[in-house]
């Protein structure tokens, strides 16, 4: 799998054998749950674990939730949960390369959704774009691109959608930024800037078909810096970042408005890493202090319903007031968990979804303009 999505998926391929497996051996084939199977809890021998990776809400009755579930190391599969005001379910999802996963999601409407990822198995990945008509995930017709993935989607409107992520022409060769158009009747490739270095991208945000943002790193995993682009209507361009440190990237973004956009991420990919937390005013992108983390790590997603209003998540979740960032949840335990993308409506209610510490198990949380509480955990 990519460097891109196989990063994000925390807690698919990344983790160890749980206890009772065997490491070396080769693994049972992977049984794809029903229409109406649950989430398979992680527990049991060879059984590895399940995470979320993009959320996005359109209302406080219609919300998604998107990633990965494997029962081996080698063949994850598209996993969607659905929330229909009451409790989140299971939606059958396509995976027409026999596994995949899911990077990112993004709706406007309770009949109109968009998840990417990548699919494949035994190595061998290419794009993937799953759309929801209000009734059923069907796979969408989008440019095969063989090697590359998607890690990020946003929408504006039923004939406005972009989808970003990576690419590789081989094994061994660099990761180059692929980014994807959706004009209403078709998705089509963008060209984007040339940097001479290999790219990756993980998260967009669009305000309307002339305002996106996408943002990722330059080299590999980060160690070429944040890489901040911007839609004007014709073209992407790069836009410059504050000075920051050699390893830095960026995996969410989230934009309210031309002059309004939040970015996230590390300022680095090892020991010592930091959070990361970028604004743009209008005019430039600006460092913004973060609280220090827990433990070395950053923020991987971001969301925004105003100036004075956003979210940010990682292994914590940090609130936005209008004036500092402030930890406003942290799981409890060790090892923690990991939370990869958050979505909000409005500054009373808001999602979170991710992977949870301990059993290595998909969970959602969910802000009641109070406090953070658990909605569901893949064990439960």
């Amino acid at each position: 799998m990519r460097a891109g999505l196989a990063t994000r998926l925390t807690g698919i391929l990344a983790v160890p054998l749980l206890a009772g497996a065997v490491a070396g051996a080769a693994p049972a084939a992977a049984a794809r749950p029903g229409p109406r199977d649950p989430a398979p809890a992680v527990t049991g021998t060879g059984t590895f674990a399940t995470s979320l990776v993009g959320v996005a809400a359109t209302s406080a009755t219609n919300a998604w939730a998107v990633g990965s579930w494997a029962s081996s190391p080698y063949t994850p599969y598209t996993l969607i949960m659905r929330w229909n005001g009451t409790s989140w379910k299971q939606v059958p999802s396509p995976d027409p390369d026999g596994g995949g996963g899911l990077g990112g999601v993004a709706a406007t409407s309770a009949r109109n959704a968009w998840a990417v990822g990548d699919a494949g198995t035994n190595g061998t990945f290419k794009a993937l774009i799953l759309r929801w008509n209000g009734t059923a995930w069907k796979q969408a017709p989008s440019p095969s691109i063989t090697g590359g993935g998607l890690d990020g989607v946003a929408a504006t409107s039923a004939s406005n959608a972009w989808a970003v992520g990576s690419y590789q022409t081989d094994d061994d060769a660099p990761n180059r930024i692929l980014m994807e158009r959706w004009n209403g009747r078709s998705w089509k490739v963008v060209t984007g800037p040339f940097f001479g270095k290999p790219g990756l991208l993980y998260g967009v945000a669009a305000t309307s078909a002339s305002n996106a943002w996408a943002v990722g790193a330059l080299g590999s995993i980060g160690t070429g810096g944040a890489l901040i682009l911007r839609w004007n209507g014709t073209t992407w361009k790069r836009v410059p970042s504050p000075a920051l440190p050699a390893g830095s990237s960026l995996g969410g973004v989230a934009a309210t408005s031309a002059s309004n956009a939040w970015a996230v991420g590390s300022t680095g990919s090892g020991p010592g890493s930091g959070p990361l937390i970028l604004q743009w005013n209008g005019t430039t992108w600006k460092r913004v202090p973060s609280p220090a983390l827990p433990a070395d790590g950053g923020l991987s997603g971001v969301a925004a319903t105003s100036a004075h209003s956003a979210w940010a998540v990682g292994s914590v979740i940090e609130q936005w007031n209008g004036t500092v960032w402030k930890i406003v949840w942290k799981e409890s335990g060790a090892p923690e968990g990991e939370l990869n993308g958050v979505a909000a409506i409005s500054a009373g209610d808001a999602w979170a979804a991710g992977r949870g510490g301990g059993d290595l198990s998909a969970q959602i949380l969910r802000w009641n303009g109070t406090s953070w509480k658990s909605s569901w955990r893949a064990h439960a």
